[in-house]
């Protein structure tokens, strides 16, 4: 007589969804603890070196001897290179005391507290949580300890990679944060205005696409799409793609949203028009008609009110300032860039490719001991995400 299988309790794909989920977060938790404990641990012999240097009166020779030394009796661990260990040293030698980097309330530019070392837990400390190869692109590309702190806050809300964090300290991104020009304050609660105004950046920069003057709005719109992986980081956490070309119909006639997403984080639409050229005061009066629209066909009830972002090559600031005050829905303005030019100063600075080639060669020697803590199933989504993505033609929408 054949078994039957009892039948399935009516909560069970609750109850496994659940347990799928805490095993989930039990490996993220894994994870970063071993990586906490690996930079701690880095700092800690950087500490100890720098000791024992100035103690004992040790000169920068006995760095390659400690090298030769640990992997001859180690072979098996990685990361301790010459190169390596002298990195922890200006490691530790840049933070002397943790504690200083404890986490903030808010990731914003401003200056750290100093916090006694008894009153603060080094274990909370803000160090701790950033990857080791993310900590020294930090202190080879920047210097102030403020800035350093926001790209780090950065790094963990946003889940930045080392490349996409280097990508951002190459176009200033502390200083095009929250730089737009807009009518928040006025028109949204102080709460609220204040995480619209730090979600927009001004300028935003393009330099990814491979438009050349002249072009259309529309090829712009074209190849942001094409880009859109690359678009959305630039946007920025949050912002999630709706449509191209959304369509509206007011009373019997059709209008076409440039570019629609909705903010996972504010709990709105948000509507982009793409502008060439300087910005005129009536686009601010096309953008109203658009939040106004939106608010009423797209918004659902739990939803914030819907936000615009012009955005055009040119913006005379008393011009974009006086065209906000006639309209009654939070509208910003910014600039974007699709190249950026190098400095002349900079371009003789420029690694040869034998350079390029001599970094890459040393970095790869440091990186496994980071890389072991990945599980089996993380090593195999990073070695797909690594591959280009296929890029798919977007749906042709219709003129504005």
């Amino acid at each position: 007589m054949s078994k039957t299988n009892p039948p399935v309790p009516a909560d069970f794909a609750d109850l496994l969804k659940e347990v799928k989920t805490r095993i989930q977060q039990a490996q993220t938790r894994a994870i970063l603890a071993v990586n906490a404990e690996l930079v701690r641990l880095y700092w800690d012999i950087g500490r100890l070196i720098d000791q024992r240097q100035k103690r004992e009166g040790w000169g920068a020779g006995v760095i390659p001897r400690l090298a030769r030394e640990l992997r001859n009796e180690l072979p098996e661990i990685k990361g301790f290179s010459e190169r390596n260990i002298g990195r922890m040293i200006a490691f530790y030698r840049e933070y002397p005391n943790p504690a200083e980097f404890l986490p903030q309330p808010a990731a914003k530019l401003e200056s750290l507290k100093k916090v006694p070392q008894a009153a603060a837990k080094l274990s909370d400390s803000l160090l701790w949580s950033i990857p080791w190869f993310h900590q020294v692109i930090l202190m080879e590309k920047v210097k102030a300890p403020t800035v350093r702190s926001w790209y780090m806050q950065q790094t963990l809300a946003n889940g930045w990679s080392r490349n996409v964090l280097l990508t951002m300290i190459q176009s200033e991104a502390h200083l095009r944060q929250g730089q737009a020009i807009t009518n928040f304050d006025r028109l949204l609660p102080p709460p609220q205005s204040d995480l619209v105004q730090q979600t927009l950046k001004d300028p935003y920069i393009f330099d990814f696409l491979t438009l050349q003057e002249p072009f259309h709005e529309r090829e712009l719109e074209t190849n942001l799409l094409h880009q859109l992986e690359r678009f959305l980081l630039e946007l920025g956490q949050g912002f999630a793609f709706v449509g191209r070309q959304y369509y509206l119909k007011v009373g019997d006639r059709d209008f076409y949203i440039d570019l629609l997403f909705y903010h996972l984080k504010l709990r709105c639409f948000v509507v982009i028009d793409l502008k060439k050229g300087e910005f005129k005061p009536e686009y601010a009066g096309k953008m109203n008609f658009y939040l106004g629209v939106a608010d009423d066909q797209l918004r659902h009830a739990a939803d914030a009110p819907s936000i615009g972002l012009i955005l055009c090559q040119d913006r005379n600031h008393v011009v974009a300032e006086y065209a906000l005050r006639g309209v009654d829905k939070p509208i910003g303005i910014s600039e974007y860039e699709l190249t950026r030019a190098l400095p002349l100063n900079l371009r003789s600075a420029l690694p040869t490719v034998e350079e390029i080639e001599a970094e890459l060669a040393n970095s790869a020697s440091d990186q496994p001991l980071e890389r072991a803590a990945l599980t089996a199933p993380q090593k195999r989504a990073a070695a797909k995400a690594s591959k280009p993505a296929t890029k798919r033609q977007p749906k042709k929408g219709r003129d504005k």
